[in-house]
């Protein structure tokens, strides 16, 4: 005859034991849902590590890469080399895209926009950008970044994750972690995507890429949508008003919390905590992303476009109303950069979205006194070519993928204002000073909240790891 306790028993798992063995984990993570904000919103213990100059991130990802030298990286000289083949002395054998290789020649293709210096330092931007360019006392521009791949799904998973392979936590994963929110109301880590006008048809991203990898799933980024409501299943479905969904949660939880209770899984935990959120959330989201109470001056801020949800512009709107709700990480992703050909008709349009957004971003998160401790990054996954790809004209052009190098800017919390980083050679091909890694980049921005980028490290399958991996080195002469 079973004996049923004895069969319950048997079906413990491996991780099931050891939770179980780890007196307090269930007790402790129920604590933090009954009182998420004395408890659940904090991050990890001696964390931050060191003073913070930044309290939180808001990263506008250019999905499918900038090209660095037609927007901040200007090499006049090469208008008399326009057609030349790239010498093979700066090209060193370096590898090529598909899309490339079987090429006979790599024309050089001259950028065909002006250029102008800006503010103290004499910064150079494009004039496609010159919105940003009046901004040019408040950020500080990379031109000497490199990655290591060279194509779009490992480069992009590489500068949010430090790795190419997909399956690590992303950087707002790790920032979460480490230190937790100050908004119990509110994801922590917020996602938003718009669809850049001169490339609509672009490549695609993913939701891993804003995923907690090995991390509880608690620290995955939640999306936010621009149609119908924000957050997918947020309202509450016909029929059911706001008491009945709380008398549906609470039972829930209580079957919950036993399994919990049962086996120490940190994933059940997280499902409560989610379910809690959620509720949450039916008030804060709303309130949140109702931009009717805006005055117009906001809107002629951030440009036309602004009044459009789902668009770049009204995203950096929402990116700002999230900062003052203490979000800890916001995410924009605008897609459209990947300009293989036909660059003079596809970059203009691309500027026009993110030109006066951005630069207004920064604008009014300094006129509310926020710029100080919010730290903004803007930029792609690598750069791109100085030769032509396809066919070449005097007033056409398209570029392929370049890691070796390419530029970023950086502005607000711990990074030194209105300076211009790092050179490359007269074909804006090789770094000739001041190289900056991907993972120094990463472990600079952790710097700046506070981190110590060796010490943020999550134990996996027998080892320890971090978004620097086993690499990194804050580059200090960019910070404030």
């Amino acid at each position: 005859m079973k004996n049923p306790l004895r069969e319950y028993r048997l079906t413990l798992t491996r991780r099931q034991l050891f939770g179980r063995a780890a007196h307090g984990i269930g007790t402790a993570a129920l604590a933090s849902l009954v009182a998420p904000r004395a408890f659940g919103s904090k991050g990890l213990p001696g964390f931050p590590n060191f003073a913070p100059k930044a309290k939180r991130v808001i990263y506008l990802h250019q999905s499918g890469a900038p090209s660095q030298m037609d927007l901040f990286d200007p090499k006049p000289q090469l208008a008399s080399r326009f057609g030349q083949d790239l010498p093979d002395s700066i090209r060193q054998g370096q590898r090529l895209t598909g899309m490339t290789s079987n090429q006979k020649k790599f024309p050089v293709a001259p950028s065909v926009y002006k250029f102008s210096q800006y503010g103290k330092a004499g910064t150079w931007f494009c004039e496609l950008l010159p919105h940003m360019a009046k901004a040019a006392d408040d950020i500080c521009v990379i031109k000497s970044l490199y990655t290591e791949a060279i194509n779009h799904d490992p480069a992009i998973t590489f500068i949010q994750t430090g790795s190419q392979v997909a399956g690590r936590p992303c950087f707002g994963s790790w920032v979460t972690y480490g230190l937790g929110s100050e908004n119990a109301d509110l994801p922590a880590f917020v996602v938003m995507i718009s669809r850049g006008t001169g490339r609509p048809v672009d490549q695609p991203l993913y939701d891993r890429l804003w995923g907690s990898g090995f991390l509880p799933t608690s620290y995955s980024g939640v999306k936010f949508r621009s149609g119908g409501d924000p957050v997918l299943y947020l309202s509450n479905p016909p029929g059911v008003d706001r008491a009945v969904r709380r008398s549906m949660l609470d039972d829930i939880q209580q079957l919950n919390e036993a399994n919990l209770k049962a086996f120490a899984d940190p994933e059940i935990a997280t499902r409560i905590q989610q379910y809690e959120m959620a509720y949450r959330m039916q008030s804060s989201v709303p309130e949140l992303t109702d931009l009717s109470k805006e005055p117009a001056s906001t809107f002629e801020q951030y440009g036309p476009d602004s009044r459009r949800p789902g668009t770049y512009a009204a995203n950096c709107i929402l990116a700002r109303r999230l900062a003052e709700r203490g979000v800890r990480f916001i995410q924009l992703y605008h897609m459209g950069w990947d300009h293989h050909e036909g660059v003079p008709r596809q970059l203009p349009p691309q500027c026009k979205d993110t030109d006066q957004p951005s630069a207004a971003l920064i604008a009014d998160l300094k006129q509310r006194g926020m710029l100080d401790d919010t730290l903004i990054i803007w930029g792609g996954e690598f750069g791109r070519t100085v030769y032509c790809q396809g066919n070449l004209s005097p007033e056409s052009y398209g570029r392929d993928h370049h890691p070796r190098c390419f530029t970023m800017w950086l502005a607000g919390g711990g990074i030194k204002p209105g300076v211009s980083y790092g050179a490359t050679d007269d074909y804006c091909y090789n770094i000739t000073e001041n190289p900056v890694h991907v993972h120094d980049l990463n472990a600079t921005l952790l710097h700046c909240l506070g981190v110590d980028h060796t010490k943020l490290t999550y134990r996996y399958q027998g080892r320890d790891f971090r978004l620097t991996d086993v690499h990194g080195n804050v580059v200090k002469d960019i910070l404030a």
